[in-house]
């Protein structure tokens, strides 16, 4: 079955456009952005607080790391990226294939199925071994947080005053 097939109506090519669009947003962010040495919070730099798993219990969630693995991956750091989260880069290699069917897509007149059995399946499995990684490594990783996200729980819990 092909994910690709033609089409006269215009809303999914403009889904599929969209969705490029995010990929380019995310791809020309992320590449301006220096990943956080200690593989996770680089999305702080976009002024989104820390992980409220790491800071109620200092365990990373399963998305943990995943913005400091793709800005790695993005700067050519593949060492780095696996290290902040070992499904990161392809979870951007995926996002990156399938932004570019899309996009093939639209610009060929082709509506790019994400609705099939196929389709489904891939994201299920996708889903699972993501979150079952997650999981994983949120119950066996301890001592997650930075200084930097432990001073931020200082100062929430009042054992510390705001600089």
């Amino acid at each position: 079955m092909s994910f690709l097939e033609p089409t006269q109506d215009k809303r999914p090519l403009i889904s599929q456009s969209l969705w490029f669009g995010i990929w380019a947003a995310v791809t020309v962010v992320g590449g301006m952005l220096k990943p956080d040495s200690h593989g996770h919070g680089t999305h702080q730099q976009l002024g989104l607080p820390p992980c409220p798993s790491v800071l109620m219990f200092n365990r990373p969630c399963p998305a943990c790391g995943l913005t400091t693995s793709w800005t790695a991956t993005l700067n050519g750091d593949f060492s780095a990226a696996f290290k902040a989260h070992p499904l990161g880069p392809l979870l951007y290699l995926g996002f990156t294939i399938t932004a570019f069917m899309a996009l093939y897509g639209a610009i060929k007149q082709l509506h790019f199925r994400t609705d099939t059995k196929q389709a489904n399946r891939i994201a299920t499995v996708v889903g699972i071994v993501f979150f079952g990684f997650g999981l994983y490594r949120m119950a066996t990783t301890t001592n997650y947080r930075s200084a930097h996200e432990q001073n931020y729980v200082n100062v929430l819990t009042g054992k510390e005053t705001a600089p």
